[in-house]
């Protein structure tokens, strides 16, 4: 576990000469799956030439920063990265002192923009062992922490400032963490938490193979179930999980190059739409699994509403856009 208490932020390491999976794409940069090995720092040089990912028009000390974090956090599931497009998504893993002596695994997602450091990062923030309501106040406190480092590399000094004052930041939110590692929800925040089921709604998938993998890979990292449901040009995704990971899931899908246009250019997705979003009844059923399905007949994509409690949701939003397509 790391060590909250200190009283000096930890420096850097030097790593001017560094490059590693961020400065090479795709050679180097492998977007992490379950089963792989951590990030590896690679002594490649300069990929800023012609060709060059999004990640290069970045500034060459925000590619260092990006180095060194990736070899400070090296352990398994420590650093990971998630997207490249319009800068870098990567998610940190790191062990955590909270109230009462217990052990927190914080889960800190960064999106760093193209722009970065003269940009702030956007920053989102998940663990089991908080309730919805403590990983806001930590979220909005690094935010702020973010702001009065505005234009500087901030990066690493985020991650060290909440090592060291998460369990002040909890304390503060007015809630506590169980001993045993649950959370304790208010009834407040019971509403926001546990299962939620979202209908999304795509236009078309011209990539289709890459699109799909992308999807179930996504699902995969923010463990949602559900289904990705294919019947003619109708295309819709099917999701179950905790909301924040939904939510999470549905900025992905809107900010990510996950398709190609008329011209076959990576291009964002444009064309979703959010369909139903409520919080999974006795009556649904819960999917143990993310899988593919591919439908031949409207009787076959009734059923699988019906099966799963949703034959309401079915009639108010599937049939109006069957009638579109």
């Amino acid at each position: 576990m790391f060590n909250v208490g200190t009283s000096s932020p930890q420096q850097l390491p030097s790593a001017p000469s560094w490059t590693c999976a961020f400065l090479s794409i795709p050679a180097s940069l492998r977007l992490a799956t379950e089963g792989e090995a951590p990030l590896e720092v690679l002594p490649c040089a300069g990929a800023r030439g012609k060709g060059a990912d999004p990640s290069s028009a970045m500034s060459e000390l925000a590619l260092e920063e990006l180095s060194a974090i990736a070899a400070i956090y090296s352990g398994k599931d420590e650093c990971e990265v998630l997207q490249v497009s319009e800068g870098i998504s990567f998610r940190i893993q790191t062990h955590v002192e909270g109230p009462l002596g217990t052990d927190v695994l914080l889960q800190l997602l960064f999106h760093l923009p193209i722009s970065y450091p003269t940009s702030l990062p956007n920053i989102s923030v998940n663990s089991e062992q908080l309730t919805r309501t403590q990983c806001m106040a930590v979220r909005g406190r690094l935010l702020e922490e973010a702001e009065r480092h505005f234009s500087q590399l901030m990066v690493h000094e985020l991650i060290l400032w909440i090592q060291q004052n998460l369990k002040h930041v909890v304390e503060q939110a007015g809630t506590s963490v169980c001993s045993s590692g649950k959370s304790t929800l208010s009834a407040a925040t019971a509403e926001e938490d546990g299962i939620w089921t979202v209908l999304l709604h795509l236009d078309h998938m011209r990539a289709k193979r890459k699109y799909v993998k992308t999807v179930e890979k996504w699902c995969a990292d923010l463990k949602l179930t559900g289904r990705l449901m294919l019947m003619g040009k109708l295309i819709l995704i099917l999701l179950q999980g905790d909301r924040r990971s939904v939510k999470e899931y549905i900025v992905l899908q809107k900010t990510s190059k996950v398709d190609v246009d008329s011209s076959g250019k990576k291009c964002k997705e444009k064309m979703i739409s959010v369909l139903s979003e409520t919080k999974a009844q006795a009556e649904h059923r819960r999917f143990q699994a993310f899988e593919v399905k591919e439908y031949s007949t409207l009787d076959e994509l009734h059923n699988e509403f019906v099966a799963a409690g949703l034959a309401e949701t079915f009639s108010e939003f599937v049939l109006p856009r069957l009638k579109q397509c």
